[in-house]
């Protein structure tokens, strides 16, 4: 085996940065449309009729707001920036073959995208792998669905039970959008999701690739309860923490606890 010599470390090193600065600038080429808040109902006042009564009084001046730690604030952006840069690089082959399957199986689009409620509500485009057939609802939560069986793809079935669809995120991850851990992004329309983490300041947090709540029953619990799973987060938020739910979520996608 060949040892590496100091100068093939730093040639390695310089296209690593290289990279790292060529996915950056792509960040900013393929950003989200500048006006895509323009008529978010959450941060409209004018726009807010559309909304529940309870989402209304929850989104007057004044209402309690939870605080984010230090570490929030500060060192998870930089560790999810190179988590999700090593996953890019190393999973590349994995999205290859991931997509020559979806098209292979059916026709179309291999990354579709949604439009999500992220941090303090401002609404981003969040990637998947396509799961479902063409023909599938695409702004609905997969809870209210009923029998999904009707528009999933069988690549669908295997890249959701194994969470492989949710690999496109790592890109959703590294442009500032999302991080590795934290609560899952609502759809833009769930304004039910979005009242109750509000009542406990959970919007003011990076929405995360994985969870507390994902973790504790992911589809299959209801609203209030996510809320209240994604507030202890809040609460408990740490490096370590965050390294219990990331281990454990491996164990959740191993065993296909929660999964639809």
């Amino acid at each position: 085996m060949l040892a590496l010599t100091e100068r093939d470390d730093m040639l390695i090193f310089g296209v690593l940065v290289a990279l790292f600065i060529i996915l950056k600038i792509l960040t900013v080429v393929f950003d989200d449309p500048a006006d895509l808040d323009a008529e978010n109902p959450y941060l409209c006042p004018d726009r807010w009729a559309v909304l529940p009564e309870d989402m209304r009084s929850v989104l007057m001046p004044g209402h309690k707001e939870e605080k984010t730690c230090f570490y929030d604030r500060f060192v998870k952006k930089g560790i999810a920036q190179i988590f999700s840069f090593i996953g890019i690089l190393c999973l590349i082959p994995l999205f290859v073959l991931t997509a020559l399957f979806i098209v292979a199986d059916d026709p179309g689009p291999v990354i579709f995208k949604q439009k999500r409620v992220g941090k303090d509500m401002k609404l981003f485009y969040l990637h998947k792998f396509r799961s479902l057939k063409t023909s599938a609802p695409c702004e609905v939560p997969t809870h209210q669905m009923g029998d999904m069986r009707k528009y999933m793809t069988r690549v669908g079935s295997f890249i959701r039970r194994t969470s492989l669809d949710e690999l496109p995120q790592l890109w959703d991850i590294f442009r500032g959008k999302m991080s590795v851990i934290g609560p899952r992004p609502a759809l833009w329309n769930q304004a039910d999701l979005v009242a109750a983490r509000e009542r406990h300041g959970v919007n003011a947090l990076v929405p995360g690739l994985t969870g507390w709540a994902q973790i504790n029953g992911r589809d299959n619990i209801g609203i209030s309860e996510k809320a209240e799973l994604d507030y202890e987060y809040l609460r408990r938020e740490s490096f370590f923490f965050d390294m219990k739910c990331f281990f454990l979520t491996i164990r959740a996608v191993i065993i296909g606890e929660g999964a639809r």
